[in-house]
Formats: structure tokens, C-alpha cells, sequence
């Protein structure tokens, strides 16, 4: 059975938040059965030689399948779209704008939005403000250019839901600031539309009430 290293408990800051419930997400999407291997993030855990071996940077989540070690959050949903089927077009043509659309979750869209994340989390220096100004530009143009291509769109990449959808809408949890969604009502749609469905619903319930905030 497919084993999946996610968190048993992690900082509050962190809580609900996390990119294990990226992988979490698409099993319960694709109904596979897994093994969950929870691991103490304050206590450490991650960072141990055995953790290190099948993780090089120390970071959740991991999956081991038939002898396969994968870390990497957008790498995992590809290889279990790819596998099971589930979640990503069979022609070659679907298959390359979904994984396209994974590569812009992970490198377009979410640097800014975890840049400025990051910042709010640690500082509080007016002294940053022309800083964070320029960060919050640069997450303009690309939600900018998100909000002009999802334009008449439900989903990113084809007409049905993909693994893309599932990266793409977790990354644009990463902010609320009124000043980036209230500019870009269609990505905030898109989120939402993405974020209503039951398998999410059931995925953060779950984590909720399996994960420790602490």
C-alpha cells in the first residue's frame, strides 16, 4: 500500500496550511488507500538521517509506492495522476496543459504570494514597506495575467478538474489580503469553486482533526 509521510503535529502558523494536504487532497479526489506515516514537526522529527534519506531537504510529504521514494508536492499528484488515471487527460496534448499548469502553480504564482507570506510572518519593520511593495506588484501581474486566462474558464488547464486545480487553488490559499483578491474577483471565484468541493472538505476535516497545532 502506498505510504504517505505527512504531519502529526505542526506550528500553529503553519496549521492547515501545509503541502502534505496537496497529496491528501488528490488520493481522496482519486479514492486510493494509503498508509499515513504522521510526523512532530516541532519535536524534529524531519530532521533525523533516517527522515533525510528518503526527503534530501527535510520537508513533507513523501510518498513510497513500489519501491518508489517521491518527494516534491507537485511531482507526487503528477506521478499519482499519472498512475491511477485519475485527474489528468489521457491524450498527450491534456496531459502536457495540466502539466503545464502545475509548473505555473509551483513557479509563477506561488513564489510571490509565499514571499510576501513569509514576510508578513517575520516582520513587522516599516523599514520593509518598499520591500513588500514590490512584492505585492510582482503578485499583481501574475494574478493579473491568472485573472485574464481563467476568463470564461471553471477550471486551469482543460474542461474537467486536474491535479493543476488541486495545486493551483492550495497555492492561492497561501494569501487573503484584500488588496490582491478583491483585484482579481475571478481568481477569488476560481479558488472558491475549486475549495467547495467535498473531497477538499473532507481532506481539511480530516487534517483538522488528526493534526496537531502546537
Amino acid at each position: 500500500m502506498l505510504r504517505l509521510y505527512g504531519f502529526s503535529r505542526v506550528n500553529p502558523i503553519a496549521h492547515g496550511r501545509t503541502r502534505d494536504l496537496r497529496v491528501l487532497w488528490a488520493l481522496e479526489e482519486m479514492d486510493q488507500p494509503f498508509e499515513l506515516v504522521g510526523l512532530d514537526h516541532p519535536a524534529k522529527e524531519l530532521n533525523t538521517a533516517a527522515y533525510r534519506a528518503v526527503s534530501p531537504f527535510e520537508q513533507i510529504p513523501v510518498i513510497e509506492d513500489d519501491g518508489l521514494v517521491l518527494s516534491e508536492s507537485g511531482a507526487i499528484v503528477l506521478y499519482l495522476a499519472r498512475k491511477t488515471g485519475r485527474l489528468i487527460p489521457a491524450d498527450a496534448a491534456g496531459a502536457a496543459r495540466v502539466e503545464r499548469w502545475c509548473f505555473a502553480a509551483l513557479n509563477t504564482i506561488e513564489v510571490p504570494l509565499l514571499n510576501l507570506q513569509l514576510m508578513d510572518f517575520v516582520t513587522h519593520d516599516s523599514g520593509a514597506n518598499e520591500y513588500r511593495g514590490f512584492l505585492v506588484q510582482w503578485a499583481m501581474r501574475q494574478l493579473g495575467a491568472l485573472e485574464r486566462w481563467l476568463e470564461g474558464r471553471e477550471y486551469v488547464a482543460n474542461d474537467d478538474f486536474s491535479v493543476a486545480d488541486i495545486l493551483l487553488s492550495h497555492v492561492l490559499t497561501e494569501t487573503d489580503d484584500p488588496a490582491l483578491l478583491d483585484s482579481h474577483p475571478g481568481v477569488r471565484e476560481y479558488r472558491e469553486r475549486c475549495l467547495s468541493r467535498a473531497s477538499w472538505r473532507r481532506t481539511i476535516e480530516r487534517y483538522r482533526e488528526r493534526v496537531e497545532a502546537g
